[in-house]
Formats: C-alpha cells, structure tokens, sequence
C-alpha cells in the first residue's frame, strides 16, 4: 500500500457499487483525499463516511450529474479548493439502457450517450484544466468489454463505450505535452455489481427471452476464465494506473474480461 501517497481523487458514480470501491481503494492506496460524486447525495454522503472511517482519509460527498457542464465544472472547483489539487479523475458514472434497435426511444438512446460520453468528456475536460496548471495527473476512465465489441440489444451503451476510447486516445495526445496520462479500463460483467443485481439481470432477462439465471450462466460460458469480473479485478488495474508504476503507458484501453476479448 501507499502508490498513492498525497495525491487527491475524483471518482464519479462512487456512491456504491464499484464506483465506491474504486473510491476506497484509492484511499487505501494513499490517497489523502478523495471526492465521491454522484446523483444519489445520501449514499455518497455514507460511502464517504465510511472510506474516511476505514483508512483516515479526507472525503467530499458531491451531487453532481456529469453530463452537466456546470456541476462538473463546481466538482472540480471544490475538490482542488477543499484539498489543494486533484491528481487522480476516474470517470466511472454511467448507465445503461438496453433494447432492440426497432425498439430504442431516441430519448433513451441520446440518455445513454449523455451520461456515459458527453459526461467523461466533460469530467475530463474539467480535470485536465486543473492539471495542466499542475504539470500532472492522471484520467482514468472506466469502460467496458462493450468499447471493444458490439452487444446485443445493447446498442446505445457499446456506442458510448466505443466512443470512449476514441475519446481516451485523442485527449491522451493532447495531454502528454503536460504530463498527464489517459486510459480506460474495459472491465467484463460484473454479474455480483450492483448494476447487475438492479438492473441488468432483469433487462437482459426481458429482452432475451431468459430467466436471470439462465442469463448469469450464458454470461459466465462465455468467459473462459470461468467467471464474472469483480470489483477488486477493477481496482487492482485502476491502482496500478492511477500510480507512478503506469508512467510510461497512456491512450491505452485495458481490458479485464477473464479473457473474453483480447483485442
């Protein structure tokens, strides 16, 4: 432990679920200070409290909504105001809305690319600012396996998630000349995560004729490490990026999929 010592995170969709693991991580890692942002206030507020309990770090609970200019722009303000510079951003809010391409709402289509692009964007932009002043820092953007391949009844998120990429490898160059690296991290299903137990499983079931168990088990046969990601196989890639033994690696998209993609 201690990779991350001094240094002050930004972790975006940290109210729980692997968003709030990261977060911890980053605190066990050294991290002085970390900011959990997210639109559910009261579950931030909690997963901070319980972060600064467990390690002694400084937390910042932040409503915020990525894909609002304003409130990202105020999330970086208070962050770099309260603990003096922000180091680390890991983009990780978004959501996910799946259905047949005959079937998508334009509204729930653009809902997507908002939050999971515009948003990173955004998020990243605002950071940047910050760390450019700095001469350091370090974006990390979680994706997902969907950034690599297109999923089924999943169009609208795999877009994103593509765009993402793209979006971690132009703004990597742009950044280098300041000494601030870019990477993504395309982690595979987290069939135990959160988004999966309230989500995922019962949308997948609907739109694919299953019921959740029979899609837990299509989803782990596809993976021929034999099972589902979980959060410490995130944090363990999001700590080592996020820390100085990454120096020499930016605009990179590293996938954490139990060997289900491999490009």
């Amino acid at each position: 432990m201690g990779r991350l010592n001094d240094r002050v995170a930004i972790v975006t969709g940290a109210a729980q679920g692997l968003g709030a693991a990261i977060a911890l991580r980053l605190a066990q890692e050294g991290c002085t200070a970390v900011t959990l942002a997210d639109m559910n206030l009261e579950k931030a507020e909690a997963s901070a409290a319980a972060i600064t309990e467990a390690t002694g770090a400084k937390t910042l609970a932040l409503k915020v909504n990525v894909a609002d200019a304003d409130q990202v722009a105020d999330m970086v303000a208070q962050t770099k105001d309260q603990f003096g510079s922000v180091d680390i951003l890991v983009a990780n809010a978004g959501i996910l809305k799946a259905q047949d391409i005959l079937e998508f709402s334009t509204a729930d289509w653009r809902a997507v690319i908002e939050v999971n692009l515009v948003g990173y964007f955004l998020c990243a932009q605002a950071a940047a600012r910050v760390m450019v002043e700095q001469k350091r820092g370090v974006i990390i953007q979680i994706n997902s396996k969907s950034g690599k391949k297109g999923s089924f009844k999943n169009s609208a998120y795999a877009s994103s998630k593509f765009g993402g990429i793209g979006l971690t490898q132009s703004i990597a160059l742009d950044l280098a000349p300041h000494g601030i690296r870019v990477n993504a991290i395309c982690p595979g299903n987290l069939l135990d995560g959160t988004l999966w137990q309230q989500s995922l499983y019962d949308q997948y079931a609907r739109n694919q004729g299953l019921t959740a168990d029979e899609v837990r088990k299509k989803y782990e046969a596809q993976v021929p490490l034999g099972r589902g990601c979980a959060y410490d196989d995130v944090c363990n890639v999001t700590a080592f990026l996020a820390s100085d033994e990454s120096s020499y690696m930016t605009g990179q998209a590293i996938n954490v999929t139990g060997g289900q993609e491999m490009r």
